[in-house]
């Protein structure tokens, strides 16, 4: 049986790529992946705000497949109404289908408390507007955002098209003196081949958005594997 350690249900945006990919890449022995897509073609707020709407109906496809929780694939999706919007949606999940859930916003939080985080640089490919969304979110966890860009990319499809080597140089172009981490936003966005690679050549830790959605994932299944090539924090048991 597939799932025997632990079944994820995946909510991701339907114009999503690369999360279901990269997560079936790093997932560990036994826990398994289910999908769901809900509609967003554009990564602006009030498309983000529609897609949120038909989370409910996913949630329940997936509650058939009798997953053990349920994560929340998106991180401007589950930021962009503001700090708590995350653990509202989680909240409504849980509520309805009677089984835990998180979002990848409140696994970023997470991950960035548990790495010790309080300064850091965010790479991001969305517009102005999402990323001011962001840093207001992150700011309210007290995470200082020392440096916040974006790619300025709106159609999801052509952030799922930059490359990994486009996403590295990029985000080392933006590492600021003193920063404690660098997070690399979004979950199409390419990351898992150039965390490493980011972390040696710029000495601190790497936290990307598929990465810290699947480290928080697997705790609240009790799944502690340490997980190794892909940054430090999936090595944290």
């Amino acid at each position: 049986m597939y799932g025997w350690r632990g079944r994820i249900g995946l909510i991701i945006p339907s114009s999503n790529t690369t999360m279901e990919p990269e997560l079936y890449r790093i997932a560990p022995p036994g826990v398994s992946i289910h999908i769901s897509r809900i509609p967003l073609k554009d990564v602006t707020r009030d498309s983000l705000l529609e897609m949120e709407r038909h989370t409910l109906k996913a949630a329940m496809e997936l509650s058939d497949a009798n997953v053990d929780l349920v994560l929340y694939g998106c991180t401007s999706g589950s930021l962009i109404g503001g700090p708590g919007f995350d653990r509202m949606i989680s909240s409504k999940i849980s509520e309805t289908i009677k089984r835990p859930a998180v979002t990848t916003a409140t696994a970023v939080i997470e991950a960035l408390e548990t790495i010790g985080a309080k300064r850091i640089v965010v790479a991001t490919p969305y517009i102005d507007e999402v990323n001011e969304e962001e840093r207001r979110f992150l700011e309210s966890h007290g995470i200082r955002v020392m440096r916040i860009m974006g790619l300025g990319i709106k159609n999801n499809l052509d952030i799922g098209r930059v490359t990994p080597e486009e996403v590295y140089r990029f985000a080392r172009s933006l590492y600021s003196e003193g920063a404690d981490a660098l997070f690399i936003s979004c979950t199409n966005l390419r990351t898992i081949e150039i965390i490493e690679p980011l972390e040696r050549d710029l000495g601190i830790p790497v936290v990307t958005s598929n990465q810290a959605s699947l480290w928080s994932a697997l705790r609240r299944l009790g799944v502690r594997d340490r997980i190794h090539g892909y940054g430090r924090l999936l090595a944290i048991a």
